[in-house]
């Protein structure tokens, strides 16, 4: 009997030989915990499925320089996160700051959170809010805006940052977590 990974291994040895039906079926087999996983970062359903797609193109294009030493739901799984959180950076919200677990992924709901999110208050409330919270990076100190930046904008790791920095790593911790309090204050009143 084979195994999951093995049947995978076997439908990304037949794309990377030019079959993209292998393809749609890896797509299949694996669209709905994509979703589920995209949507523990991004809670629009329609952008949602954008990112999960999006996920998978980018996963084809990169398919020839994949060599199976990990799975492929795991390697597809960091292509999702990947694409979520750079989603999210572009659209100037803040990605999580912590990954969600390969083993918790597959126990997420597709159901996004039923919000009133596209009211004219909420529009005014969101543009308020991510105004003050761009003015306030704009008035940090350089060494502040320009960690901070690095690691929300940029999503880059405490270690990138520090060596872009040159400075140590707890270094970096401290002035983004000084960032972020600065952040916090500032926007305090809309938010409570």
């Amino acid at each position: 009997m084979t195994s999951a990974r093995e049947t995978d291994q076997r439908l990304v040895e037949r794309v990377q030989k030019g079959d993209k039906r292998a393809f749609d079926l890896l797509v299949k087999k694996y669209q709905h915990k994509i979703i589920a996983l995209v949507g523990r970062y991004i809670q629009d359903q329609h952008e949602m499925q954008d990112v999960a797609q999006e996920a998978f193109i980018k996963a084809y294009r990169a398919l020839g320089n994949f060599r199976a030493e990990s799975a492929f739901y795991t390697w597809m799984y960091r292509i999702a996160i990947n694409t979520a959180k750079n989603h999210l950076v572009s659209r100037g919200r803040r990605p999580p700051g912590t990954d969600v677990d390969i083993d918790e992924a597959e126990i997420y709901s597709v159901t996004p959170q039923m919000k009133d999110s596209d009211t004219p208050e909420a529009n005014l409330m969101r543009d308020e809010l991510e105004e003050r919270i761009f003015a306030t990076i704009r008035q940090l100190p350089d060494d502040l805006k320009t960690a901070i930046s690095l690691r929300e904008f940029d999503g880059m790791s405490y270690e990138e940052i520090a060596e872009v920095m040159q400075c140590p790593v707890g270094t970096v911790r401290s002035r983004i977590f000084r960032a972020r309090e600065a952040i916090d204050k500032a926007i305090e009143s809309l938010v409570t």
